[in-house]
């Protein structure tokens, strides 16, 4: 029998989101607007091309990227996906037996990404459904090597304040990685919520992670990528699998980010059906946190699956977290209305 790494029989498998046929699926955090105008249009232009390899350097998007933040293009790394790029910086910094510290619950591919870079993964309980950096900081240890501060994090929608996302910072050991990972940085209010870029990114140990999956309507595609000082960058480089952004997903990416305008109008959009769902949520009995992101999370405990059970019997799929709490996208007006009446008549 050949051999296989012991460690692979522990690894958590990713559980994505349910589709169910004719079902509104309100479980993956996906815009339910479509492609951004001039999208589409670039896909069927640049498809006659993709019998060929895409850019391994991805030059076009990179520099594009560069410009969008104001940054050196040497301190951009791009892969297949924001959960590519947290794989990459992993490789860049984690030996077998170190440490990867972050919030649980959090992003669901922390835990099985430093698994498969043979690190070992220590998760800090959250506190009120919110990142404890407090005791994040106090978790860190000689081992340490990478810490992700998902902000706002996913599933639970919370975020923390520039104050102590800054005081956090200040405490980690200048050679331990601090992971900012920004997936559903347009959603959040920028007088709450701190541009971890503009906050941190001057600093030699921090690396912000962006992505085209959430605001930009491209989760299909998959790309995202991270901001970083240029040392860290380019080893984030050298780890991604060659020609893993395909190139369709490098031109789309690249028109997206031209499309700014349209994409803070429809996450405003996004934002008021947040709002107003939180509020009839509310309304219903269900203690809701406020919500930074294009989701909100229902912390229903034992009736997690439950309800996602009811949900789902009715054409509507949430993601639920069993034992813990249900993640419900926020979609278009007449799917979130659907998800709230059929939490109206459970609690009938």
């Amino acid at each position: 029998m050949v051999r296989v790494r012991a460690s692979l029989s522990q690894l958590p498998a990713y559980v994505p989101g349910r589709k169910l046929p004719g079902a509104v699926v309100l479980a993956s955090n996906e815009s339910p607007y479509g492609l951004l105008p001039g999208v589409a249009e670039a896909l069927a232009e640049a498809a006659g091309g993709v019998s060929r390899y895409p850019d391994l350097h991805a030059a076009s998007l990179i520099e594009a990227l560069a410009a969008h933040h104001g940054v050196e293009p040497d301190r951009i790394a791009v892969g297949a996906g924001s959960s590519e790029v947290c794989g990459q910086l992993l490789h860049t910094v984690v030996a077998p037996g170190d440490e990867v510290v972050f919030g649980w619950r959090s992003f669901e591919a922390y835990p099985i990404l430093t698994a498969v870079a043979g690190g070992t993964a220590v998760r800090v309980p959250l506190r009120d459904h919110a990142l404890d950096l407090d005791a994040m900081a106090k978790a860190i240890t000689a081992r340490t090597r990478l810490v992700f501060v998902c902000n706002p994090n996913n599933p639970t929608s919370t975020a923390v304040g520039a104050r102590a996302l800054t005081d956090f910072a200040d405490r980690v050991p200048r050679d331990v990685l601090i992971v900012v990972d920004e997936a559903y940085r347009e959603y959040a209010d920028p007088a709450l919520v701190p541009d971890g870029l503009a906050l941190l990114g001057d600093r030699p140990n921090v690396a912000v992670l962006r992505t085209f999956s959430k605001a930009y309507g491209l989760a299909g595609l998959r790309v995202g990528y991270c901001v970083a000082p240029p040392g860290i960058a380019a080893h984030v480089r050298r780890t991604q699998v060659p020609f893993s952004v395909s190139a369709l997903a490098q031109r789309a990416a690249v028109v997206a980010l031209g499309e700014r305008a349209e994409v803070a109008r429809r996450a405003a959009l996004t934002v008021a059906e947040r709002d107003r769902v939180t509020g009839r949520l509310r309304a219903l009995g269900h203690d809701v946190p406020d919500s930074h992101s294009n989701f909100v999370w229902l912390p229903l405990g034992a009736d997690s699956a439950p309800f996602a059970g009811h949900c789902a019997d009715g054409k509507v799929v949430v993601r639920p977290f069993p034992g813990e709490g249900v993640r419900v996208t926020i979609g278009l007006p007449e799917e979130n209305d659907a998800l709230l009446t059929l939490a109206a008549s459970r609690q009938g």
